[in-house]
């Protein structure tokens, strides 16, 4: 079994411009995702964006973050450049808070429950920071279980994916084709790749939990059964038909419509299969998205 050990950070900032107008910003993912140690330009969702033109300047807590604005991005977004003393990440979690999903509300955004979300909103064995959001397929999972599993000789490892918002980008194109997934960064250790030859020489199977994890094991697949370790910049995008290679079984949280998360678990479980499972799934009031319930999924193929 391998899991996504990516680490959510405090990403949602309030701050005033230099006119005053209150904004808010999610960072989103570092703007040069091919060069991780280049952590001052971003690209970011803005609220409100039109208030938020080039060089604009946004001051956060006591003004010891900075952004200025330096360009607009697709949809919207925007490029900001941050200003800051010594590290970023502790700086963030001194101004930042925790980036919910949206349809989690919060009537008060400067509540004391931002401490409990940075915890509760993380996998247990979440430890690489870098997200803006948990791979929630892992959220079932405790310490007690993951050590269950291992009693039962199923070996659990680990692997790297900061989660960014082209995850959850809606598919707005007019064919599932012509839809693009934004880059993230990705880490498979040496350990993680031999445990899959392994599990594959021992006619195992490889399960992965949630869809990052699969496709960073697809992203760094060489042939049937291995996957390439080291370090890497994925734009991968699986709909139906693609072929799998390294992943046998997944363990998945029931998706929105419209979204390429979706399309995934239909390539990987066959469309039709999959919308007998969400058909299921609504008629008997299952909870879906990020703290919902899950499913495991084989491919149509298998004799299981």
């Amino acid at each position: 079994m391998i899991v996504n050990n990516t680490r959510v950070f405090p990403a949602k900032l309030r701050g005033r411009t230099d006119s005053g107008n209150v904004v808010e910003l999610l960072l989103v993912q570092p703007s040069r995702p091919e060069r991780p140690e280049d952590n001052d330009c971003w690209e970011v969702l803005a609220r409100p964006a039109k208030k938020l033109r080039v060089g604009t300047m946004i001051v956060f807590g006591e003004g010891e973050l900075r952004a200025r604005v330096t360009g607009v991005g697709e949809l919207g977004k925007r490029i900001v450049e941050l200003a800051y003393q010594g590290e970023l990440y502790p700086v963030l979690e001194r101004v930042g808070r925790a980036p919910l999903p949206p349809y989690i509300k919060r009537q008060d955004r400067h509540s004391l429950r931002d401490a409990e979300d940075r915890e509760r909103y993380q996998t247990v064995y979440a430890s690489e920071r870098g997200s803006v959001a948990a791979p929630t397929a892992g959220l079932h999972f405790t310490r007690a279980l993951l050590q269950s599993l291992g009693d039962r000789g199923i070996e659990v490892v680990e692997l790297t994916l900061h989660v960014g918002y082209g995850t959850f980008q809606p598919i707005r194109t007019k064919t599932v084709e012509e839809h693009r997934m934004g880059a993230e960064r990705y880490t498979i250790p040496e350990e993680t790749a031999a445990a899959i030859a392994r599990a594959r020489g021992n006619r195992g199977r490889v399960v992965a939990v949630g869809t990052t994890t699969v496709r960073a094991l697809e992203s760094a697949a060489v042939e049937p059964g291995r996957a390439r370790p080291g370090s890497g910049v994925t734009e991968l995008y699986i709909f139906p038909g693609f072929r799998f290679q390294v992943v046998d079984a997944l363990l998945t949280n029931f998706h929105l419509p419209r979204s390429s998360l979706l399309l995934l678990v239909s390539a990987f479980g066959g469309v039709e299969p999959v919308k007998h499972a969400y058909r299921e799934a609504v008629r008997e009031r299952y909870r879906f998205y990020s703290y919902g319930d899950c499913m495991l999924l084989y491919p149509p193929s298998s004799k299981e």
